[in-house]
């Protein structure tokens, strides 16, 4: 019997049902999975931009209303910018215009209206305007975002969702009246990805204050969470920058104090981008037989399956219906799966798809006013009473508990010390992230991760952004004494 089965899960691979790898290959595995789940579609045929289709829409969608609603609460308000922004406005902050250049997608002139780029980030289209709105001290603090689809021409291999030419995120763009509310703005920040990203989906990572040489073009300094990925390398998710006055001083941002002095504002902006988000989430969730999404996200929370024969197929539908209604007054995301296939086809599909809960409903569940409940994480079953059925609102969050108490675990244990450059390319041959003395993140360091570079293959990514952590030593690198404890990984 093992073998039949064996040979029928074989089959089903061949013909594009399943996963045909393990996790373990995971370049093949996520290239397969967010196929096979229907994610995306790569099909469209240029370089570096995808077709998200529902599954993946809808998902990214949800993590657009976590963070919205958070976002919101805290004071920030909603508006949308034009995609396009004039040359001009680039060329006003030198360092900007440097650091984004080359990845600019350049519209052809159009008449009259000079060079336009397709928005590679807003600083420039926002502050252009906050000169116009910002009077006086009555006009701070203002916290606009917008959710925007971006540009940047990527030279490196892309990657669905992780790296690409085209993605969608949220940005935040803050103007306040001093340089302490704006770093409190990015301790916020941090906060906010904290409370989403981890705490709501269950992506541990690590708040890194970059260096020097890898800051946001234009700002003071850079914070960026990164996540590590099954491959060994970090994802940069949400990042937050400290602009300072830079930004300010050269679109003439000012206000007029209380005293009625004319001032510069101070400003910060942060970047969570959904789709790298949803990246992250398939990838650290995910397991052999497919996708698990958490529960806050999925596109549907609870499936339910009907089995049925040709006689009692309507009596098991309407029992299913009302199910359906049940669980929708709990504003969960359900839905039933009328389709022909078989029951243990639909279980695999729903699977892969990587849906929380699956309800099973046969003739033996309708008589005992009772479900067979699936549950895709531990891929358990329990019974449950349809009388009961609010408990699948805790179940679900219990779901999302165990996801990111069973990420915690995959991390635990890839942070390693190191005190040599052969510990270090050990360490990241590993898969894992190396954390050692070094001389300086600010300029006079850049040699020294130069070498990191060269040498290792991998990144100095920085330093622990909310926790000091006090070196004891030398550089690890050059020798000299060290400033800094920095964590170094290769990124995608």
């Amino acid at each position: 019997m093992k073998n039949k089965i064996k040979k029928q899960k074989k089959a089903k691979n061949k013909k594009g049902g399943g996963l045909s790898v393990k996790k373990e290959n995971f370049s093949e595995w996520y290239s397969q999975i967010i196929e096979k789940a229907e994610v995306t579609d790569l099909r469209y045929a240029v370089k570096g931009f995808v077709v998200v289709r529902p599954w993946g829409a809808i998902a990214i969608e949800n993590i657009y209303d976590l963070y919205e609603k958070e976002l919101q609460k805290l004071g920030h308000k909603p508006c949308f910018f034009p995609t396009v922004i004039p040359e001009k406005n680039f060329k006003k902050e030198a360092s900007h215009i440097k650091g984004f250049s080359p990845q600019v997608f350049w519209l052809e002139k159009i008449k009259g209206e000079g060079k336009l780029a397709l928005r590679p980030t807003s600083e420039t289209a926002f502050f252009q305007m906050y000169s116009l709105w910002i009077r006086g001290h009555r006009d701070l603090p203002l916290k606009l975002y917008q959710r925007a689809n971006i540009f940047r021409y990527e030279t490196k291999a892309t990657r669905p969702l992780i790296r690409a030419r085209e993605f969608y995120w949220i940005e935040t763009h803050n103007s306040f009246e001093t340089k302490n509310q704006a770093e409190k703005q990015v301790q916020e920040d941090i906060k906010i990805t904290e409370k989403i990203m981890y705490q709501k989906l269950g992506i541990p990572f690590l708040a890194l204050k970059r260096p020097e040489w890898d800051k946001f073009a234009g700002a003071i300094y850079t914070i960026g969470s990164d996540v590590l990925m099954p491959d060994g390398k970090v994802i940069q998710q949400p990042s937050t920058h400290m602009l300072g006055q830079n930004f300010a001083k050269v679109f003439n941002v000012k206000f007029k104090d209380e005293k009625e002095r004319e001032q510069y504002v101070w400003q910060t902006c942060y970047g969570p981008a959904m789709s790298r988000i949803l990246a992250s989430v398939i990838a650290i969730h995910g397991d052999n037989s497919g996708l698990i999404m958490p529960f806050c996200i999925s596109p549907i929370q609870i499936i339910i399956v009907p089995i049925y024969t040709s006689k009692n197929k309507k009596k098991i539908i309407n029992e299913s219906k009302k199910i359906l209604k049940k669980i929708k007054q709990l504003n969960l995301r359900a839905d039933i799966d009328f389709s022909d296939k078989r029951p243990g086809e639909k279980y695999y599909e729903w699977e892969l798809k990587g849906v929380p809960l699956r309800l099973e409903i046969g003739e033996k569940e309708i008589k005992s006013k009772k479900a067979v409940l699936f549950i895709r994480d531990t891929k358990k079953r329990q019974i449950i009473s349809i009388s009961q059925l609010s408990k699948l609102i805790s179940i679900g969050n219990q779901f999302d508990k165990r996801l990111k108490q069973k990420a915690d675990k995959l991390i635990k244990g890839k942070i390693i010390d190191c005190k040599t450059k052969e510990q270090i390319k050990k360490v990241i041959n590993d898969k894992k992230i190396a954390r050692c003395n070094f001389c300086s993140i600010d300029k006079s360091g850049e040699k020294c991760a130069e070498i990191v570079e060269k040498n290792i293959g991998a990144e100095v990514r920085g330093i622990l952004a909310n926790k000091k952590e006090k070196p004891k030593g030398k550089c690890i690198i050059c020798n000299k004494k060290a400033k800094h404890i920095v964590y170094i990984a290769k990124s995608y």
